[in-house]
């Protein structure tokens, strides 16, 4: 069995600032930098509140094609967890304002000769827990 260190603080706090990157740009529609992170590879997915995206081209044209109104969303809970030095889990819950629902979101990261990419991901969408 591998020992495979968990949380080292340098690659954490590298994948918290790639995560807020990307946060930053999904909610202002920054759709250069969404492509820019995520691995231009035919084995990237994406599983979306309504779409299953299959490859890098199709995230893309999904990206290039989503209106850019209602993007903004507050942040509930995030966990980053990494394990080693190049892959990493980041998973958050959300909501948009006026939205009844809470978002669901996941992504796992791994360090490429590029930086570090989202190789999958996968949004989903709950009714929110009464009070």
């Amino acid at each position: 069995m591998t020992s495979l260190a968990i949380n080292l603080p340098d690659v954490r706090a590298e994948v918290e600032a790639v995560f807020a990157r990307y946060e930053d740009a999904l909610v202002h529609n920054q759709v250069e930098v969404l492509d820019e992170l995520f691995w231009n590879s035919p084995h990237t997915l994406r599983y979306g509140a309504t779409e299953n995206l299959y490859g890098y081209a199709a995230i893309q044209a999904f990206r290039a094609a989503r209106p850019a109104q209602g993007l903004a969303r507050v942040l509930l809970r995030t966990v980053i967890t990494t394990y080693g030095r190049d892959f990493a889990t980041a998973d958050c819950e959300f909501r948009r304002e006026g939205s009844t629902k809470t978002g669901r979101q996941s992504q796992t990261w791994m360090r490429t000769g590029d930086g570090w990419r989202v190789v999958a991901a996968h949004v989903s969408l709950i009714d929110s827990p009464t009070p």
